[in-house]
Formats: C-alpha cells, sequence, structure tokens
C-alpha cells in the first residue's frame, strides 16, 4: 500500500510538473489552461521576483508575490500589477509610472509562471474589469494643501498638522518617496552629536561657509544662513520626534571643510520615507497619490486652491491658508534641462525618479513667481555607467578609502572634491569614464558590500564591478593600464604615510593600500540635482519678479532655487528640504 501510494505521487509530480500539489484541480476547458499553482520568477531593480499564479476556470484567480528585494514604495508596483492582472485576466497590463524596473521584473515573474502551463498566453480570453480604484470626490478642502510627497513635502505636511492644521497632500506618482526614497538619505549637520564622540571641530558658521564657497557664493546667504543654523536641530528633530534612525558613523562628503554627514539605518532615504509617511499617517495628514497638480487658483492675490488630475478627472482641493510646492526638481525633464543648459542633454542619464519635472515651477511661475538659478544643473561623478543609477557602493569614497583612475591608471581628480569638479574631470578622461579603486581593508571598513549587498551582487554580475587578487588582474578586467596603476597606488601609498597628498590635496585621513583581493568600479556622471527653481524667502514664502511675496504659497526642497548656487554640496539636500520643508509647514498653519 505504502509503495502503490509512492509511485503515484511521483506520477502526480511528474504529470504536473510546476504545478503546485497534486490535489489541484488539473482540468482544461477549451482553451487549454489547466488549473493549478504555478511559480516563476523575474528580475526586478532589487533582484529576483518570485511570484504564485494560480489559474481556474481559465482564469487568473490569483498572484501572489513570494519573494522580492523591490525598494518600499516601488514594491507598490508589483501589487498593483498582479491585481490588475487578475481583474483583467491578461498579463498585458500597463507598467506602474515611475517604477519601470519593478514592473517589468513582475510582468516576467507572472509570464515565466504562465508559461509553465504549457499554453501560450493569448489563449487568456481578456476581460472587463479594473481593480479598485480609491473613490474621489470633486473637490476637497483643508487648512493646508501639500504638492509633493517627496521628503520635503512630508516634512511640510507633518509640521503644518503637529502646528495644529488639516493637511491634504497630493501626490502625482503611484508612490511617495520623491528623489529621497532613491537617495542614500545622507544629512549634513554641524556639530552633531557623532562629531562630539570623535572630537571633530565644526560649527553653524563653518558649514555656512562651505555651503557658500561649493556653490561659488551665487547662493542667497540669507537662505544658506537660515539652512545652516538649523541643520542639527532639525537632525534632532527627526531622531527624536519622527523616530529616524541615523547609524553610528559618518560620511565625508566632497567640498565640506569636515566629516558632518548624518547616515539614515541602512544608508537608504527608505529609512526617511517610510518614517516621515508613518509619522503624517499618525497625525492625520490625508495622502492623495496618483494625482497630479496642475494649476495654482489665486483670487484677490492670494492661493486660495489647487487644480488636480486623477485619472482623466479635475479636482479641486481648496487652501484655507495656503499652498506648499515641494514637487521637486527637474533632472528627469529633457526639454526643460536643455532649454536652460543645452549641455544637459540626451547623451546625460539621471540619477532622478522619472516624477522629477519641473510641475511646480511651471505652475508658480504662470503666477508670477521669480525663477532664479535655472541653468544650474548638476551631474554626480560616480554613476551606472548603462542607467544612470547613483552607485552607493561608490560610498566607500566618501569613507576617504579609495582613489578614482583613468583607463590610463592614473588619478585625474581629487575624490574629495565637489561634484561638479569630479564630474567634469571625469567627463575628460578616456571613454568619459572614472574607475574607483580600492582594497579589502577599505571593503571592511566601508562594509560597502554589506550595506549594499543586492547593488554589489548586481555590479559583479553585469561586470561592472571587479573583485581580484592583484592590482594587475584587476586592472586587466577593465583594460587598464595594470603598470601605471601600480605606479599610482604605490605613489599614494607614501603621500598616506607622509601625511600629505602632493598632487590633489586629498582633504581628510590618508589611509595606505594594503593587501588584496582589490576592487574596481567603472562609472561616469548623471545628472542628479537641479539647483535652480522657486525664489523664496526665509520664511519659505515665494516671491514674485517685484520680490513680493505671493500670499498664500510656499515651496520648499528641489523646487527651490538660490540656496546651493552653482553646485549642491552632498547630503546638504537632506538638511535643505528637512530644515525648508519645516518652516514652509509652520508658517503655511499659522497664517493669520
Amino acid at each position: 500500500m505504502r509503495n502503490k501510494r509512492i509511485i503515484t505521487l511521483v506520477l502526480c509530480a511528474l504529470m504536473s510538473a510546476s504545478i503546485v500539489g497534486c490535489g489541484s484541480k488539473n482540468t482544461a476547458g477549451k482553451s487549454g489552461i489547466p488549473d493549478g499553482t504555478y511559480t516563476g520568477e523575474g528580475n526586478g531593480k532589487g533582484g529576483k521576483i518570485v511570484v504564485e499564479l494560480t489559474m481556474k476556470d481559465e482564469k487568473i484567480e490569483d498572484i501572489k508575490v513570494k519573494e522580492h528585494g523591490e525598494t518600499p514604495g516601488y514594491a507598490d508596483a508589483l501589487d498593483k500589477m498582479s491585481a490588475e492582472m487578475v481583474a483583467k485576466n491578461t498579463i498585458e497590463v500597463d507598467m506602474v509610472s515611475g517604477a519601470t524596473l519593478s514592473s517589468t521584473g513582475i510582468l516576467e515573474a507572472v509570464k515565466d509562471a504562465f508559461s509553465k502551463t504549457g499554453v501560450s498566453a493569448d489563449k487568456l480570453v481578456a476581460q472587463e474589469g479594473q481593480a479598485e480604484d480609491e473613490v474621489r470626490e470633486a473637490e476637497y478642502s483643508a487648512d493646508v494643501i501639500v504638492l509633493g510627497g517627496g521628503g520635503a513635502g512630508l516634512t511640510a505636511a507633518i509640521e503644518a498638522a503637529q502646528n495644529g492644521a488639516s493637511v491634504i497632500l497630493v501626490e502625482k506618482m503611484p508612490m511617495v518617496g520623491g528623489n529621497t526614497l532613491i537617495s542614500g538619505g545622507e544629512m549634513a549637520a554641524p556639530s552633531n552629536w557623532l562629531q562630539g564622540e570623535e572630537a571633530i571641530e565644526d560649527s553653524k558658521d563653518q558649514f555656512y561657509e562651505d555651503i557658500l564657497k561649493g556653490g561659488d557664493n551665487e547662493n542667497n546667504p540669507e537662505l544658506v544662513r537660515v539652512l545652516a543654523d538649523n541643520a542639527t536641530e532639525d537632525a534632532e528633530w527627526l531622531r527624536d520626534e519622527v523616530g529616524v534612525t541615523f547609524e553610528d558613523y559618518m560620511l565625508f562628503f566632497g567640498g565640506h571643510s569636515v566629516k558632518r554627514s548624518l547616515v539614515p539605518k541602512d544608508a537608504s532615504g527608505v529609512e526617511l520615507i517610510e518614517k516621515l509617511s508613518a509619522k503624517a499617517e499618525e497625525l492625520g495628514v490625508i495622502t492623495h497619490l496618483n494625482t497630479a497638480a496642475t494649476e495654482l487658483v489665486q483670487e484677490d492675490g492670494k492661493v486660495v486652491a489647487i487644480k488636480a488630475d486623477y485619472k482623466g478627472e479635475e479636482i479641486k482641493y481648496n487652501a484655507t491658508n495656503g499652498v506648499i510646492v515641494a514637487t521637486g526638481g527637474f533632472g528627469s525633464n529633457l526639454e526643460m534641462r536643455v532649454k536652460h543648459n543645452p549641455d544637459m542633454n540626451e547623451k546625460i542619464l539621471s540619477t532622478n525618479s522619472v516624477g522629477s519635472t519641473g510641475d511646480g515651477i511651471v505652475m508658480a511661475e504662470a503666477l508670477g513667481a521669480d525663477i532664479v538659478d535655472m541653468e544650474y544643473i548638476q551631474t554626480y561623478p560616480t554613476c551606472d555607467p548603462e542607467t544612470g543609477t547613483l552607485l552607493y557602493v561608490g560610498d566607500v569614497r566618501l569613507e576617504g578609502r579609495s582613489i578614482l583612475v583613468n583607463k590610463e591608471g592614473k588619478r585625474f581628480v581629487e575624490e574629495l572634491e565637489r561634484r561638479d569638479v569630479i564630474s567634469k574631470a571625469v567627463v575628460e578622461q578616456t571613454d568619459s569614464v572614472s574607475y574607483m579603486f580600492w582594497d579589502e581593508s577599505a571593503m571592511e571598513a566601508s562594509k560597502v558590500n554589506v550595506k549594499h549587498k543586492k547593488e554589489y551582487d548586481q555590479l559583479i554580475a553585469e561586470k561592472k564591478l571587479v573583485k581580484a587578487n592583484t592590482i594587475e588582474e584587476a586592472a586587466e578586467f577593465f583594460g587598464i593600464d595594470a603598470e601605471e596603476l601600480k605606479n599610482t597606488v604605490a605613489k599614494y601609498n607614501e603621500y598616506a604615510q607622509n601625511g600629505k597628498d602632493l598632487e590633489f590635496n586629498k582633504r581628510g585621513e590618508l589611509v595606505p593600500f594594503a593587501e588584496g583581493p582589490y576592487y574596481i568600479m567603472k562609472s561616469k556622471p548623471a545628472i542628479h540635482h537641479t539647483m535652480g527653481g522657486i525664489k523664496i524667502n526665509t520664511n519659505a514664502e515665494v516671491v514674485d519678479k517685484n520680490g513680493e511675496v505671493i500670499k498664500g504659497l510656499y515651496a520648499a526642497g528641489e523646487v527651490t532655487g538660490d540656496i546651493h548656487g552653482t553646485n549642491r554640496l552632498g547630503s546638504d539636500a537632506i538638511a535643505d528640504i528637512t530644515v525648508f520643508g519645516r518652516i514652509a509647514g509652520r508658517n503655511a498653519a499659522t497664517v493669520k
């Protein structure tokens, strides 16, 4: 009896192939699609995506995502597309805007699962159906309306709510987060709690001078003063009131005079957005996603509402106190980029969210707001040479434990220089790329292969990063002049031993390279931050071309200009969005 049962189970497994469980019904109708549950895999931005597809009566009954590594927020695309497939009984559904790689991954996984039915996907009979959408009214009212659900918008919404205002946050993307979500989330803060532990001398005045110098003194000194004076207090607010967890180490970003940049948990903006979102929800902030603001409404000289589009329908959001524009920059708007800086053309990739299209700037300008510094567009020097994605494994540079070399194996710039200076230097090298070199001791100290394991593994698989036992072997992988690279490393080690970089005067501690293995990562610059935007005063109020305040209109974050001048220093963006987000939220809530 026992042997008979084993034979039955074996035959069942062979016949059902990848169908999970022989107990499930395995019949097929006219289309020939058998009932059952099938497993499939695809590759998203965060690596492998595994799904279980359940077919019953020739229809997609259910899709379960069993495994994924997608960033929170972007992972919502998996559920959204799965629900759409079930509702419409088809695999061919639209990708989620702003989450292309995640959407591609879930699509691949479901197609792989369906292929195991042994039937072509075109046999699925699509049906009229729609995943449930949020029901919307034609009109809403609140004390404060916030446009944009990135770091600045969420911060403004929280501060407004904490000051007693009712708040509705309107976000055009299907998830909150904006560029903050896909950033490293580091925050510059002078005289912070970690600097004290490391006996690093710093001050608000020193930070102020660094920001001005980093922006070639094209910044508005009054705005810079506000940023420098409030950054550390607001970092403590994030830590103590919002619940953001910061790591127990800092990074030394290029252009800063000292190491002062705090690092959130997992060195990712995900920590900031998750905690800010939770705090906003706790305070009763209402969030409307997939809703694109189209117009600022002004009556008797005051902004009193916005008009927005939700799935083709116009919705009006009335603001009793005012509207806060926090829609981000325009790094993903090619036409706007080229209009203001012809060099920022289609040949240059971007690290930005696809939602960074300058909508808020356009709407504010239509009301007469002054727009400044639009020609200043920054590139990040170490990005994926094929996609433009910012590479966080490259944070080993910010630990001061690596050098940048060219194809000829030579250093060509100070590794902790300003982003724009490094980027310009990279473009002038062979193939307009750079190669970041470091050793095992640097890897152990920075732990970038652990903190950013998925990215590390992906770079290795895509042959954009190599780990080798010798310098010669690592150089050969990328066709770099090995002898010259060995000479460069030896010269750098001499500088480290003597305590001074005689070629580029590299700031920070100089640490010599030791034993292998050795690592080399290939990268190139990509558009990262737009310094230009809406002109504001120190109260985060929008001002017009005559310098007069536009009543009821506030702005914060990358949508604003005149804070960073020609170039933003690394980690100053999180300080900016937090400081001016809070100011905008507070003032909009308490306006009389």
